[in-house]
């Protein structure tokens, strides 16, 4: 698997979110000249995140056909903010985002992540490489398995026995698109994705070969979504890493 054909795949998005932000903030300054009598924005919160739901939806349900931007509804709200924090820092590299979220205060990327935690839409499905069933059969042993000769824990043994998630701040796995989930990996393996240390995931993506992270991918992307998608309670998963994002009993750091 190529990771970085995944990431180079995301480049025109990105061209096109800097394109749309550069005319709306155009079009900010052109509205200070119109005459008083012009209609107004409404000041909403759904209008001031129109940045986010451009690529991610209006309910934060993601966009599946494009295989990239992904599903924001329904993650623990902790995690959200974390990401954008994240980006913030320069911790996570992706040009559209770090613009995006550069002077947002963090009371306001809260309010953002709990709006888009709280949406509950369907899930879409994204397409799927042709994968052969070997490929996925070594994704379903990572997933709920490991590899334990290489230190390598089970996608489950921290995010949850569904794939769901952790509440406060362990995201959900499942109905995400196969290029995201492979680029994220990758992205962990060439240091354009990190958090506050230690980091997990770093760690467990440096112990994945690019096969074991096609299987990953493939399997997460083709799996059959749960009767009950919602983030497991918080304490009910004890990870098997130190993890610099989560505390002793699993609170955000």
């Amino acid at each position: 698997m190529n990771t970085n054909a995944s990431l180079h795949h995301a480049k025109p998005f990105g061209v096109a979110i800097l394109f749309a932000l550069a005319l709306c903030c155009g079009s900010a300054s052109h509205a200070a000249d119109t005459p008083a009598t012009a209609p107004a924005v409404p000041d909403t919160l759904q209008q001031r995140i129109a940045a986010c739901t451009s690529c991610h939806g209006v309910h934060g349900e993601g966009t599946p056909g494009s295989g990239y931007f992904p599903r924001l509804a329904g993650k623990p709200a902790a995690y959200l903010a974390r990401q954008m924090q994240d980006f913030q820092n320069g911790l996570r590299k992706y040009a559209p985002m770090e613009y995006t979220v550069r002077q947002l205060p963090p009371a306001y990327m809260r309010e953002i992540a709990e709006y888009f935690a709280a949406q509950q839409v369907p899930y879409g499905r994204s397409p799927l490489p042709p994968v052969s069933a070997a490929t996925l059969q070594r994704g379903e042993e990572l997933i709920g398995k490991g590899d334990p000769a290489r230190r390598i824990p089970a996608c489950s043994s921290c995010h949850g026995s569904q794939l769901t998630g952790v509440e406060p701040s362990t995201p959900g796995l499942v109905g995400l698109p196969y290029d995201y989930i492979s680029a994220q990996l990758g992205s962990w393996r060439t240091h354009t994705r990190a958090t506050v240390a230690p980091d997990c995931m770093a760690e467990v993506a440096n112990r994945l070969s690019e096969s074991d992270i096609t299987a990953v991918a493939a399997a997460l992307a083709s799996r059959e979504l749960p009767a009950d998608t919602h983030a497991q309670p918080a304490g009910s998963v004890t990870p098997p890493l130190q993890c610099g994002v989560l505390g002793a009993t699993g609170d955000p750091s």
